[in-house]
């Protein structure tokens, strides 16, 4: 059996040495390569922690503009309309009026009618007009013009005899005594016939209003 001397190496060790060489060598020649890459990686970290980061401004929910689709046609504002300015009413004064025969006369919107004013319209200060009309026997056809008033108010009530009208929209109406109507602003009416002691309370707002005959 060989036996190895001090500071000589032995066969196995040889061996070792002989296949570790290489090795080393190859390593040697890679490590210039791991260098410059991890050199590389080193800079690039660098440079991406130099740079600045980017801010994203984030914008309320509230103000961030809805897509078009997404948009809603805002309902139309209303428009309010002006407060309309209330005439003064007319200072108005106590006043009586006692049958007197004398108070019928002729001068009211017919020929065919007497009338007793009742003083309102001159003591409302034209807000109101009442008289009591007689209508004129006979009805003739002259009485029977279709016709119709434009006042705010026109109450009729009846204190004796009967008159019969026709109304738009209402057909022929008999009225007696103690019969009452209302007669809306602008409705057509005729008057029909009426009995020779036929007596109306008529009261109409205002006291000036227009009256206008139709076909």
């Amino acid at each position: 059996m060989a036996r190895t001397v001090r500071g000589q190496k032995g066969p196995r060790a040889k061996a070792k040495a002989a296949v570790k060489k290489p090795a080393r060598k190859a390593a040697a020649k890679t490590a210039p390569k791991k260098a410059a890459v991890k050199k590389a990686a080193v800079k690039k970290a660098a440079v991406k922690k130099a740079a600045p980061k980017k801010t994203v401004s984030r914008v309320p929910a509230a103000r961030r503009p809805a897509s078009r689709r997404a948009r809603v046609a805002a309902p139309p504002r209303r428009k309010v309309a002006a407060p309309r300015l209330q005439a003064a009413t007319p200072e108005q004064r106590f006043t009586v009026s006692h049958l007197n025969e004398a108070d019928y006369k002729a001068d009211g919107l017919r020929s065919y009618a007497l009338y007793r004013d009742l003083g309102i319209a001159a003591a409302s200060g034209g807000l109101c007009q009442a008289h009591v009309i007689r209508l004129l026997s006979p009805c003739t056809d002259e009485v029977r013009k279709r016709h119709l008033h434009e006042p705010e108010l026109q109450l009729i009530y009846v204190l004796k005899g009967w008159v019969k009208n026709e109304f738009e929209g209402q057909g022929v109406q008999m009225m007696s005594a103690g019969s009452c109507w209302l007669q809306p602003p602008g409705i057509k009416h005729t008057v029909l016939d009426y009995s020779a002691d036929v007596e109306l309370l008529e009261i109409i707002v205002p006291a000036d209003f227009k009256t206008v005959d139709v076909d």
